[in-house]
């Protein structure tokens, strides 16, 4: 088969892998969780909340004083009961409404709410993670309940990101997807899951993937997916209602941190959500969203909660972030 041939083969089976797939969340399945003692989560609860009409019986609140970066186990443990004490048990997904507590320990708050805390990766933070087993998957098993993070400051930004989101899908744009292999090897680890480059007609999606290390200029960003420290350019960029944006590096979900570049970038620029490490995973691709799968599932329908869920095998160490019912290409 020629090289043609074959790239016309797997964009054809990634639209339909996509059309096998269904959507499942509504945003009357979302839980929001508040902190009262946090003036921005505050006001940002209460922007979601009306924007989504997300009724008060859905909004848990509880009491985080001074914003720490990360709980130990037994704070987290006693958030969570606190949690789940408020929320109906038909709730699907649960979005926190803060920028910190970010993490659990060495866990994104995100897995260890969903997934529970997995002490045994902060013994060895290079070591495999536990398994998803949402990855890939089509329907969420029993008893698991997604969540993401939705940072609150600049309340400005949290509010455009949450607007991007609920624009997302009243209509399907012209849009890219792009991935770049780049010159920092040890982060290309991913890159053997590229989709080749093409186009999608039916999604009107046009996939590049590229060799190199900056993006410039696009203006129908839907998705970016990279391997780097440091992204430049993203000023020039222009994301699309709904887009995802991730680059592979060990301390993007560090949200406040200064070593490597934050994720809270990606959302500033104008994506709408995305996905990072808040300790050090090594370079495993499984601690990373599969580029494929992340493509098939949001091409799907699917909401971007449950696109970035599916798409990482061991998600102990990563924070997702963004609005959660975000769905530009509803079925």
């Amino acid at each position: 088969m020629s090289t043609i041939a074959a790239r016309r083969c797997i964009v054809a089976a990634l639209l339909l892998s996509a059309a096998g797939a269904r959507a499942q969340l509504q945003p009357a399945q979302l839980g929001l969780v508040v902190n009262d003692a946090d003036p921005a989560s505050v006001a940002l609860g209460a922007y979601y909340a009306r924007l989504r009409g997300i009724p008060s019986a859905r909004i848990a609140h509880v009491s985080i004083p001074g914003q720490p970066h990360r709980l130990d186990a037994d704070a987290f443990a006693r958030l969570k009961t606190e949690i789940d004490r408020q929320l109906p048990g038909d709730a699907r997904a649960v979005l926190f409404a803060w920028t910190a507590p970010y993490a659990v320990e060495c866990n994104s708050l995100t897995s260890a709410y969903t997934l529970g805390f997995d002490a045994a990766q902060c013994e060895r933070s290079c070591a495999p993670g536990r398994k998803n087993p949402y990855f890939n998957g089509k329907l969420l098993p029993p008893g698991m309940r997604l969540s993401m993070l939705l940072p609150a400051e600049p309340l400005e930004v949290a509010r455009a990101v949450a607007e991007r989101g609920k624009a997302a899908g009243f209509s399907v744009p012209q849009a890219g997807a792009y991935f770049l292999q780049t010159s920092e090897a040890a982060r290309n680890t991913r890159a053997r899951f590229f989709p080749p480059s093409g186009a999608i007609p039916a999604r009107k999606l046009t996939i590049h993937t590229l060799q190199q290390d900056v993006l410039e200029g696009a203006r129908d960003v839907m998705l970016y997916q990279t391997g780097l420290a440091q992204v430049g350019k993203l000023e020039t960029l222009r994301f699309l209602p709904g887009a995802l944006a991730d680059h592979l590096t060990s301390y993007g979900g560090d949200l406040l941190g200064s070593g490597q570049m934050s994720s809270l970038r990606w959302l500033e620029a104008g994506a709408t959500a995305s996905y990072g490490t808040v300790s050090e995973p090594c370079n495993h691709w499984q601690k990373f969203p599969h580029p494929q799968i992340l493509l098939q599932h949001y091409l799907s329908g699917a909401t971007a909660i449950e696109a970035y869920w599916r798409s990482v095998a061991w998600p102990a160490q990563g924070l997702f972030i963004g609005d959660p019912l975000a769905r530009p290409y509803p079925r």
